[in-house]
């Protein structure tokens, strides 16, 4: 796996597809920096080494050039996070972009403007990728989020660098996260998944049942499992169509010497809201009218030891409706037990929309060993598939 420390970069122009898919707010201010943070050391390496950044990312989904969609918007954030000015060019490809990438001198940074603004980034366009492959000598993806698409900055312009590619930190770092939840990591290993669907994780946990030593299924797709063994959901959510999947996945998880955790008791509320009556009743006894919201406090305490006993571990999905404030208890705790078992020497990796938005939300973001960048790919990722960005910079 070629990395940034297998190259010098001195008096190289290093072409590098970052994440910069950053929300902004209607000034068009920047809420959320983590993926410029992110990309900084791979950048900062590059400029040390006497080398120069063409930088190249997409913003949002742009039907053709949109102003509310331009990097121009960013250009100072980035400046301020990397502590160096940031040139811009308001095109990506053709004479405007060669011509500023050829003014370029070591030490200095160019951000070209938003690569969805052509319609041939997304289809995977050659001819496209040939025209970004001429602004730079050395092709980098350090961008995570986007690795699971075949665009033509993330995949199809690596094959113009036969010999001169590589990942960067960031990319470089996440792949090595999940080979330590997949492959290398020390046992015991321990999958927490939650969020609201089996059908969306059914995948995964195909892929995860040879690698992992527990399995902890929280969430609202714990009901699908109970369900299926014969408990009293009440209104609980529920994907009837996958009950027989259930225990279909919880027969190879036994067949495989998984442990499967799924929560003994619930906190049952009788409304959808904040403010619904609660009371705390086991998971397969919940009444009618009544619906699981969060993991009761007997779960919170068993998933707690199992975090405790294991040195590698995979946070994926809430355990209960952390968005509101009465019902977010369960995950907050997990949140807590996997920041503990992470001072004691585990590895922690949490991934996965939901989750990384509860670790960012509950302050738990510098407490775990690693949070994934990327969504779907890490998901794709955890599925066992290899993705086309990180295929192409391997081949």
């Amino acid at each position: 796996m070629k990395t940034l420390n297998d190259f010098n970069f001195e008096n190289k122009k290093a072409l590098i597809r970052v994440d910069f898919n950053v929300p902004l707010n209607e000034n068009f201010e920047v809420t959320d920096a983590t993926r410029i943070v992110s990309a900084k050391p791979t950048i900062i390496k590059i400029l040390e080494d006497g080398g120069s950044c063409v930088l190249m990312s997409h913003l949002g989904r742009p039907k053709g050039v949109q102003d509310q969609f331009s990097l121009a918007h960013i250009v100072k954030e980035v400046e301020s996070i990397l502590g160096v000015e940031v040139k811009f060019v308001n095109e990506c490809v053709g004479e405007k972009a060669e011509a500023a990438v050829a003014s370029l001198q070591p030490g200095q940074i160019l951000l070209l403007e938003n690569l969805r603004f052509h319609k041939e980034e997304e289809a995977g366009d050659k001819a496209f990728a040939e025209k970004l492959s001429k602004l730079g000598d050395i092709y980098v993806n350090d961008a995570f989020g986007t690795a699971h698409r075949a665009h033509a900055s993330t995949t199809i312009v690596a094959g113009f660098f036969p010999n001169n590619k590589c990942f960067g930190y960031l990319l470089a770092q996440e792949i090595e996260s999940i080979d330590k939840v997949l492959k290398t990591g020390e046992k015991p290993v321990l999958a927490v998944l939650g969020g609201a669907k089996v059908s969306s994780k059914i995948t995964i946990i195909e892929n995860i049942l040879d690698a992992v030593d527990h399995l902890i299924i929280g969430g609202g797709m714990a009901f699908t499992f109970i369900k299926a063994q014969g408990g009293k959901i009440g209104n609980s959510i529920c994907e009837d169509d996958k009950q027989e999947l259930a225990l279909e996945i919880l027969k190879q998880a036994k067949a495989k010497n998984v442990q499967v955790h799924i929560p003994v008791d619930v906190i049952a509320a009788d409304a959808f809201s904040n403010d619904a009556n609660t009371q705390v009743v086991d998971i397969d006894k919940i009444p009618d009218g009544w619906e699981g919201v969060d993991a009761g406090p007997k779960s919170i305490k068993q998933f707690h030891d199992v975090v405790m006993q294991c040195k590698t571990i995979l946070w994926n999905g809430p355990l209960g409706v952390f968005e509101m404030e009465s019902f977010a208890g369960g995950t907050i705790e997990l949140g807590n037990s996997i920041a503990e078992a992470t001072k004691k020497g585990a590895f922690s990796l949490v991934g996965g929309g939901d989750s990384v938005a509860a670790v960012k939300q509950f302050g738990f973001e510098d407490k775990v060993s690693y949070v994934s960048t990327g969504g779907g790919a890490m998901l794709e990722s955890l599925e066992g598939i290899v993705l086309p960005g990180i295929a192409a910079i391997l081949e």
